[in-house]
């Protein structure tokens, strides 16, 4: 789990164009392209498959994911009446895995989101105003991005203490430095385009230009950036729940499966590896998703 957040070489170029001749035919090249990407179309229907089964678990998992057996614990697969087998304390491991979908969605794509707002707002700012604005902004997220993204989640989540709201909070400033870095990035090349200055020249306020023709340019490189940071974020936040710093037991989250199924994977490595596998399909196809969400809306390419 040697995750770092960098920040891309600015994720997209955003298009030197007004807001209305790029909101339409751009985001519809945009999603012709990531429907002719088989790959990409494939990693959308692992991520639809998931995201479903975790938000229909209770009405089709086979078991109460919390009730436990001691008479039936590490069952192999293909048992009877246990798909995927059972854990150590004899609970259905494939209901466990649908409702700990529910968890580590939830800690990959909330603080991403929360990050997004905080950070954009951030680095739009000091984008589009500059001097000592910029200055005064970027130094105090400098000091942030200088720690690793991993020590830094530990760092906070051990001192707010353990429990899922406070490795949101830990995740969430974890993400805000990188995708203020970026905002701001782009924003400083919008802010000197000629339909800036035409803006501002016929007197528009600052919030005005900034909402009608900056926002329009940065947001798309902006989102894609962030959507690559959500398999970062659901492989931490399953590191500090293998920690013990994130959800704890009885919980169905696929970290905390981890730990607690670790101590049988020469007994049951089949179910020992289960979350794992779990915690791989999501974060990869997170990740191969931005990065075709990133090569169709590079004007460039």
């Amino acid at each position: 789990m040697s995750a770092t957040v960098e920040t891309s070489p600015v994720a997209a170029a955003p298009r030197a164009t007004p807001k209305r001749r790029r909101t339409g035919g751009f985001w519809r090249r945009v999603a012709r392209h990531v429907m002719r990407d088989k790959l990409a179309l494939l990693c959308t229907v692992i991520l639809a498959l998931i995201a479903l089964s975790a938000i229909f678990a209770p009405w089709i998992a086979p078991a109460d994911p919390y009730k436990t057996s001691m008479m039936r614990r590490l069952l192999p697969p293909l048992s009877p009446g246990y798909i995927l087998g059972t854990d150590e304390l004899g609970r259905d491991m494939l209901s466990r895995l649908l409702y700990g979908g529910r968890v580590s969605l939830a800690m990959g794509i909330s603080p991403v989101i929360l990050a997004t707002l905080i950070g954009g707002a951030l680095g739009v700012t000091a984008g589009y105003f500059g001097r000592h604005v910029n200055m005064a902004i970027m130094r105090v997220v400098d000091v942030f991005y200088a720690f690793p993204s991993v020590l830094l989640a530990v760092a906070m989540a051990g001192v707010l203490g353990a429990g899922l709201f406070n490795s949101l909070i830990s995740l969430t400033l974890v993400f805000i430095p990188p995708i203020a870095r970026v905002a701001e990035a782009v924003t400083t090349q919008v802010r000197n385009q000629d339909y800036v200055e035409a803006a501002r020249a016929t007197g528009a306020s600052a919030p005005r230009i900034i909402v009608q023709h900056v926002l329009a340019n940065v947001t798309g490189p902006i989102m894609t950036y962030a959507s690559s940071l959500v398999s970062i974020a659901i492989i931490i936040s399953s590191g500090l729940s293998f920690l013990g710093l994130g959800a704890a037991p009885p919980i169905a989250d696929w970290g905390l499966m981890l730990n607690t199924l670790r101590q049988a994977i020469y007994v049951a490595p089949i179910n020992a590896v289960l979350p794992g596998v779990m915690i791989f399909a999501a974060s990869v196809s997170f990740n191969l998703l931005s990065d075709s969400l990133r090569t169709a809306m590079d004007v460039r390419a």
